[in-house]
């Protein structure tokens, strides 16, 4: 038997090899953009597989590839293609669409919810043009991942709501009231879900005013705070983000066996 192992078969078992999620998360990209793809696509297609990576270290370096540390670097802006990507397509499994969106809320809000953090001297790490492309990058796919509303778990409703309000438009907005009124039935004033809610549909008024008095509110009782003098987007969005962690850490925690 001819045992001789062409360079091709090498190369392509050498690519099935990793976790799951990197396999998934390759088939799904390979699918959705067959073309030339940003460099972080290197992560699932290089035939060298990090010999430590489950799926939860692999999802770790291939998000923190994107978004590093929670910051924005030059080709962060194109990287979002393989996050958007994978947030729209329905073999992903919810939890990890829940947390594509959730990446693609933290890039576009990068500058606001430093800016809370670090006020008033400017944060460290900051790039204001690399953070603009970022933003720009998922402003412009929001509308996509908005039309999957109806189709969405609990959880990933919860992110969209949050890009809604990042992003407000004049067909967004109305919607958001009767998108999140079964939410605000079931879950009370008090709860992280209701209090999220809650405060979405606040952002969603657009009254500077209230939008302030609220975030003083929540943030006194529960949440890190801000200083008075940053901007009420800033103070805002930097509270939004807190909430949106806690809530998807209750809702997408994977159950026994998955």
């Amino acid at each position: 038997m001819d045992m001789h192992v062409e360079p091709e078969q090498t190369r392509n078992n050498a690519i099935a090899s990793g976790p799951p999620i990197r396999q998934l998360f390759r088939d799904v990209i390979a699918d959705r953009m067959p073309g030339l793809r940003p460099p972080q696509a290197a992560m699932l297609f290089d035939a060298e597989v990090d010999p430590y990576w489950d799926d939860q270290s692999f999802l770790g370096d291939f998000y923190n590839e994107i978004l590093h540390q929670n910051t924005c670097r030059p080709a962060t802006a194109d990287g979002l293609a393989l996050v958007a990507a994978l947030a729209v397509d329905d073999r992903i499994l919810a939890r990890h669409r829940f947390q594509a969106v959730d990446l693609l809320f933290r890039a576009a809000t990068v500058a606001e919810r430093h800016l809370a953090d670090t006020w008033p001297a400017t944060p460290q790490h900051a790039d204001p043009d690399s953070e603009a492309r970022a933003r720009n990058a998922v402003q412009v796919r929001t509308p996509d991942l908005l039309t999957r509303w109806s189709a969405e778990c609990l959880a990933v409703r919860l992110a969209l709501a949050g890009l809604a309000v990042v992003f407000p438009t004049d067909r967004t907005l109305p919607a958001l009231a009767p998108r999140l009124q079964t939410f605000t039935h079931q879950h009370p004033q008090g709860t992280d879900i209701g209090d999220y809610v809650r405060f979405v549909l606040v952002l969603a008024a657009q009254d500077e005013d209230q939008i302030l008095a609220v975030t003083e509110k929540l943030t006194d009782a529960c949440w890190t705070g801000t200083a008075r003098g940053v901007p009420t987007r800033a103070r805002s969005l930097h509270l939004l983000g807190q909430m949106l962690t806690k809530v998807g850490a209750g809702l997408t925690r994977p159950r026994a066996g998955q």
